[in-house]
C-alpha cells in the first residue's frame, strides 16, 4: 500500500513539474530582489514622479517628473511639472539631479504650461524624450483641466541641448505614451482621459501616427504603460486601475498579444508587480501607490523595474533589479 502511494506521489510530482515553467512561476513579480534604503531618486521640497532610464557609455540617466512640495500630493502637476534628468553610477541609485530638461517656455507652444510622464528611447543615433504637456490656453473639454498631449525632444546628446517638437504628435487629449520600436516603425500605446487606450505607429518621430487600435483593453481600466517584445509576442506591463487582471486595484499587470495589436491577454496570473518593496534587512514598504512602471534592458536583458512610489509622505523613483534577469528571446 506505501509503494502504491510513493509511485502515486511521484506521478503527482512529474505532473506538476511542468507548470513550473509556465508564466506565473517566472514571472516578474517573483523575481524582484531587495533594495536599499535611500536608493533610486528623491529631492528635497519636490514630488518626485515617472522616471524612465537610459544607460550611456557607463552611466545611468534617468528622466522624471518633479513639481513643488506645497501641497499634498499629487496636487498642482498639472499646473507645475517639468522634466528634470538625474545621474548614477549605479541603476539603483541613489541618483544626483543635474539639471531642468523640460521647463516652462513661451506661452504659444503645445507644452508651454507643464510636462510630466517622460519615457526616454534610443532611436538611430538620436536619444528621443516621449512626454505629456500642456499650455496655459487649451482647456479640456468640460473640463476645468488643460489638454495634455503627448510630443517628444530629440538630442544628439544625452546632456542636450534638447529640440522639442513644435507640435504634438497626438492632438487629443492623451497621456502615459509608451514606445517600442518594432520593424522599422514606432509604436505607440497611450490613454485618453476616459482610459481608453489607444496603439498607434508611425514611420518616424515626425511622421503621422495611425491609430492601429482604439480600444486596446475595453474589459477594465488600465493606465502607465511599457512595452517590450520576447519570442515573437508583444508584452505590456501597465497599472491594472480597478484590479480586474490582478485581483487588486493599482497593481502591476503583465498582458500579451501574438500581432502586438489584438487580443490582448493576461500573461500568466498577470501581476507583474504588487505593492511592497523589500528592503535589505527583510523591511518591507506597503506602498500607498506604486505606478508608472518602466523596464531597464541591457544586452538583450530585461534586467531592472522602476516604478514611481508614494508612501504617504515622500515619492521618489524606485529601482528594484530582477534576479534573474528576463532573457529577450527575438529572431
Amino acid at each position: 500500500m506505501k509503494e502504491i502511494i510513493f509511485i502515486g506521489q511521484l506521478a503527482l510530482i512529474f505532473l506538476i513539474l511542468p507548470t513550473c515553467k509556465n508564466p506565473a512561476k517566472n514571472s516578474m513579480l517573483n523575481r524582484l530582489n531587495a533594495v536599499q534604503v535611500n536608493s533610486g531618486f528623491k529631492m528635497d521640497n519636490y514630488w518626485v514622479w515617472c522616471g524612465s532610464v537610459i544607460k550611456v557609455d557607463s552611466i545611468y540617466n534617468l528622466f522624471a517628473s518633479r513639481w513643488p512640495k506645497t501641497r499634498e500630493f499629487p496636487l498642482d502637476y498639472f499646473e507645475s511639472s517639468e522634466i528634470v534628468r538625474a545621474t548614477s553610477k549605479s541603476i539603483l541609485g541613489p541618483y544626483e539631479f543635474k539639471e531642468i530638461v523640460i521647463g516652462e517656455r513661451d506661452s504659444s507652444y503645445w507644452d508651454s504650461n507643464m510636462a510630466h510622464n517622460p519615457t526616454i528611447v534610443k532611436i538611430g543615433n538620436e536619444f528621443v524624450l516621449f512626454y505629456i504637456g500642456s499650455d496655459f490656453t487649451t482647456m479640456r473639454s468640460g473640463s476645468d483641466r488643460y489638454l495634455r498631449r503627448i510630443g517628444y525632444a530629440v538630442s544628439s546628446k544625452i546632456e542636450g541641448p534638447w529640440h522639442r517638437s513644435e507640435k504634438p504628435i497626438i492632438n487629443t487629449e492623451s497621456n502615459n505614451p509608451a514606445i517600442l520600436i518594432d520593424k522599422g516603425k514606432i509604436k505607440l500605446m497611450f490613454r485618453d482621459d476616459k482610459l481608453r487606450v489607444y496603439l498607434a505607429d508611425a514611420d518616424s518621430i515626425s511622421g503621422r501616427f495611425k491609430i492601429l487600435n482604439d480600444n486596446v483593453w475595453p474589459k477594465s481600466e488600465l493606465e502607465d504603460f511599457y512595452m517590450f517584445k520576447t519570442d515573437n509576442q508583444y508584452h505590456l506591463i501597465c497599472e491594472d486601475g480597478d484590479g480586474y487582471i490582478t485581483g487588486h486595484e493599482k497593481w502591476g499587470a503583465h498582458l500579451y498579444s501574438d500581432d502586438g495589436v489584438h487580443n490582448w491577454k493576461k500573461y500568466g496570473n498577470g501581476i507583474a508587480y504588487d505593492h511592497e518593496i523589500r528592503f535589505a534587512g527583510d523591511s518591507v514598504l506597503k506602498c500607498t501607490r506604486r505606478e508608472r512602471p518602466q523596464l531597464v534592458i541591457e544586452n538583450n536583458k530585461i534586467i531592472c523595474l522602476i516604478t514611481a512610489v508614494y508612501d504617504g509622505k515622500n515619492s521618489w523613483c524606485q529601482p528594484v533589479m530582477l534576479d534573474p534577469p528576463i532573457e529577450l528571446k527575438n529572431k
